[in-house]
């Protein structure tokens, strides 16, 4: 919105140039999410508490440690979308399609968790939206999201998927896109979710991961830096750096009140918000195969939990202790302080590793 607003006036104010360069403007977006995180994040976790009351939000199948948390308010996810919202409304070009693709799939995913936390809330017991009907609500929004991507995209870029490591090689997935890219959007939501188990687990994966796609964003969208990277240039999708931006400060405000021991919990408002978010960034900059690397941990901890479905009811025994992949480390004994940090060590270790990618054609 400064953008739209205060750029056109730079011919007659020189210092208002600022607000042409998406760097100045991804650095606005993380200070003000991050300010309205400070700003707020009190007064939405104590509103947050007097709703909570007696409600359970401890699922039956963790820990035994986890009990000792029940109280603890969720939908903090809440916090990260207000944040984020205001953020990317204040400070990017408002006429960029990607960035309200994006943005109306973070809001979409953060809705349909709304109403699984508010169900949990008001039927005081931690079973939510039924599975089914939630899963259909996402279908209906990664549908449309993708269809508008392919709408806006400039062709061939607009149906193909990209391979890392190759400077030119495209798979044309014609309609087939459509529904690769819903899986995307549906599954990074979802990973998100499964992964948002301990206190700080999720949140700064999330926050690495949205850093990286903020410079892949930008990089793709410059056709100086694309070029020279050898990726593929997909015009206006720079603008996403702000968003990515946005991001990045509502994760890291986020973080202050989840950070052990949690005052709030995001739950599915925030988790399935910004995995969308992520696959959504994902699928505009033609970099969904990347995604899958850069977040490698959210990968780790759906796959735990297919292989651990998949083996007990095949052969009657189960893989791990328990599942997701950070609960089988509980029961062998890791403190949460211990599992939580070396988590954040792979979920970087595995950003860089998806980094390499861009110069690795």
């Amino acid at each position: 919105m400064l953008y739209n607003i205060l750029y056109p006036l730079a011919g007659d104010l020189q210092v208002l140039n600022l607000f042409r360069y998406i760097t100045f403007r991804t650095g606005g977006a993380i200070m003000t999410a991050l300010v309205i995180s400070f700003i707020f994040g009190p007064t939405i976790i104590n509103w947050l508490k007097s709703q909570q009351g007696s409600a359970s939000n401890i699922r039956e199948d963790v820990p035994e440690t986890h009990f000792k948390k029940a109280g603890t308010p969720t939908m903090g996810g809440f916090l990260i979308l207000l944040s984020i919202s205001v953020s990317t409304i204040l400070w990017a070009d408002l006429s960029n399609n990607y960035v309200w693709v994006v943005l109306l799939v973070t809001i979409g995913f953060g809705a349909v968790g709304f109403a699984d936390d508010y169900l949990k809330l008001s039927r005081k017991n931690s079973k939510g939206l039924q599975g089914r009907l939630k899963l259909l609500f996402q279908l209906i929004i990664a549908v449309g999201a993708a269809a508008w991507v392919v709408d806006i995209t400039p062709a061939p870029l607009n149906d193909a998927l990209v391979f890392p490591f190759f400077k030119n090689l495209l798979l044309d997935l014609h309609w087939f896109f459509i529904p690769f890219a819903a899986f995307v959007l549906i599954g990074s939501s979802n990973a998100v979710n499964l992964t948002d188990g301990l206190d700080g687990l999720a949140i700064v994966p999330v926050m690495i991961a949205a850093a990286c796609f903020g410079a892949i964003a930008y990089l793709v969208g410059s056709t100086v830096y694309s070029n020279y990277l050898q990726i593929h240039y997909v015009p206006g999708t720079g603008e996403l750096a702000v968003f990515a931006g946005a991001m990045v400060g509502a994760s890291l405000g986020f973080l202050w009140f989840n950070a052990p021991p949690a005052m709030v919990f995001m739950g599915d408002t925030g988790s399935l918000a910004v995995g969308g978010a992520l696959g959504a960034i994902s699928i505009v900059t033609k970099h969904e195969l990347v995604l899958a690397i850069i977040g490698g941990l959210f990968v780790l901890e759906t796959v735990s939990v297919i292989v651990q479905v998949a083996s007990f009811k095949l052969t009657g025994r189960r893989v791990f202790a328990m599942a997701p992949l950070h609960h089988h480390f509980e029961k062998k004994g890791w403190a949460e302080s211990t599992i939580v940090i070396r988590f954040w060590i792979i979920a970087m270790i595995l950003a860089l590793i998806g980094l390499s990618t861009l110069k690795l054609r």
